[in-house]
């Protein structure tokens, strides 16, 4: 089911059907070093995270991350959402792409679309963002959308510092 639409995108609800692409993504290496490693090696595996995480999310709680689709030919390229942590006060933004799809403004244009869903959809008044301190354009593609950074943190379960933005809507 398609959640947002861009000039370039939709987003859409992930199934299991997604299982190679979400295999591919979380496999990257800057996905691992970016965001983590999920230990998701499989298809089994692949199909399993997404029924845990993003479809359980969407049934439960109304979103989840989406699958980012290129309306020109259909190509999954990331994932783009909003995601509910339990270490973290408040709902986040999350994004990913395909290595090949980086550069090109695609996680800018899905972010702002995401953050206009979240506030006009969702009713939610305050967003949260986190990065790897490491990861430059993840930081800047926060702040120029408006994110402030808030702390530093480590979060639950981690042991690397975390930057924590929050955007105030």
């Amino acid at each position: 089911m398609i959640i947002i639409t861009t000039e370039r995108l939709s987003l859409r609800t992930i199934t299991t059907d997604d299982a190679a692409f979400y295999l591919t993504l979380v496999n990257d290496p800057a996905f691992i070093t970016n965001i983590r490693d999920k230990g998701i090696r499989t298809l089994e595996e692949a199909r399993t995270d997404i029924i845990n995480g993003p479809m359980a999310n969407q049934e439960k709680i109304g979103f989840s991350l989406y699958v980012m689709e290129r309306k020109e030919d259909g190509q999954a390229i990331g994932l783009c959402g909003l995601v509910k942590r339990e270490t973290l006060k408040n709902v986040d933004i999350g994004y990913a792409l395909l290595p090949q799809f980086t550069g090109q403004g695609y996680a800018r244009e899905a972010a702002r679309a995401t953050l206009d869903y979240a506030h006009t959809h969702l009713r939610i008044s305050k967003l949260a963002g986190i990065t790897s301190p490491d990861n430059g354009p993840s930081n800047q593609l926060l702040q120029d959308l408006g994110f402030q950074l808030e702390a530093v943190v480590v979060l639950a379960g981690e042991s690397r510092d975390t930057n924590l933005y929050g955007y105030e809507f």
